[in-house]
This record gives structure tokens, C-alpha cells and sequence, in this order.
């Protein structure tokens, strides 16, 4: 998609189908790393500024910022990453995302992209059955670096008001 610097260029359905491909690839590897347990390699998906939340549906809708995460910039994302993998006690458990129904909702005249998926987050401890951690969906905005897609912000709305008081991985 090539750029004058006149003119933004309105984005083709084509090009719309090649951006939501690569964002499906894109969360595709966000999950497998969270699913793998490497925490530790989830901050290099976000720009240097980036924000990360993870916030109910009513005060989403609300266009209230109180949730149960707040990220502001790479350096709170790594903190969070390292007090999960080295500081914090908990069962042993498994992952398992599920991301779907990506949607490009507008590519900006500097690049950025604004896209939706809907998440379902699976958790399994050890000894007892799968449960249905979370569901929502993200509300990203994307930018280009070196080549390749970085999360400028992400925004997890999950829609149940009963969770897990312990959420511990970033979702």
C-alpha cells in the first residue's frame, strides 16, 4: 500500500484482507507465546509507548479507564512479565487462547491501524477440570516498525462480571 506524502491512500478491500490476515498472524503468535508459559517474550509485541488494559465490558462502555490492569509503555509490561515469571507464587496451569473475528476497522493517514477480534481465554491448573476464564474482545491499534506489526495499544474488554480474582497472565 504505497503512500504519497500529498495524499493518504484509501485502503482497497484487497489491502484491508492482507492487513487483517497479518493481524490474525500477528495474535496468532501472541497467543502461542502466552499458551507456551514464555511471559517473559510478551512485551516485544508493543511499541516502546504502548498501553495495555484489561477492563469490563460496562466500564468500556462507559468510556471508563478503571480495570483490572493498566500497562503504560513497554517498561510496565516488562515489570508485570517478570513479577509473573519470577516473584509470583501460584498452581502450576495451562493456557489456552482463542482469537477470532479479527476485523480492520480503519487505517489512519500515518499508517496506524485500528482493528477488533473477539478472545476466549481456557485456563486448566493441574488438578482440576478446564474452565472458561474470560471472554471479550480487544480493541487494538497497530503501527508498523522495522517491517512488521507492534501493538500501540490493546485494550481487553472481557465481558463477564464474575472473573477470577486471581487473573495473573496478561490476556
Amino acid at each position: 500500500m504505497a503512500r504519497s506524502a500529498a495524499q493518504p491512500v484509501v485502503p482497497t478491500p484487497a489491502d484491508l484482507r492482507e492487513i487483517r490476515l497479518e493481524i490474525e498472524e500477528f495474535n496468532a503468535d501472541y497467543a502461542a507465546v502466552l499458551d507456551a508459559g514464555k511471559v517473559e517474550e510478551w512485551p516485544r509485541f508493543f511499541t516502546e509507548d504502548a498501553l495495555y488494559r484489561i477492563t469490563g465490558r460496562e466500564n468500556a462502555d462507559a468510556n471508563l479507564p478503571v480495570g483490572l490492569v493498566y500497562c503504560e509503555g513497554v517498561g510496565m509490561l516488562r515489570d508485570r512479565a517478570l513479577a509473573i515469571s519470577k516473584t509470583t507464587m501460584f498452581a502450576p496451569r495451562y493456557l489456552l487462547h482463542h482469537v477470532n473475528n479479527t476485523r480492520v476497522l480503519g487505517v489512519d493517514p500515518s499508517g496506524e491501524i485500528a482493528a477488533e477480534a473477539n478472545y476466549a481465554l481456557y485456563e486448566t491448573l493441574v488438578d482440576e477440570k478446564t474452565t472458561l476464564q474470560q471472554v471479550g474482545r480487544y480493541r487494538d491499534r497497530f503501527v508498523r516498525r522495522d517491517g512488521r506489526l507492534l501493538l500501540k495499544e490493546r485494550h481487553c474488554i472481557y465481558d463477564s462480571l464474575i472473573i477470577d480474582t486471581a487473573l495473573i497472565y496478561p490476556v
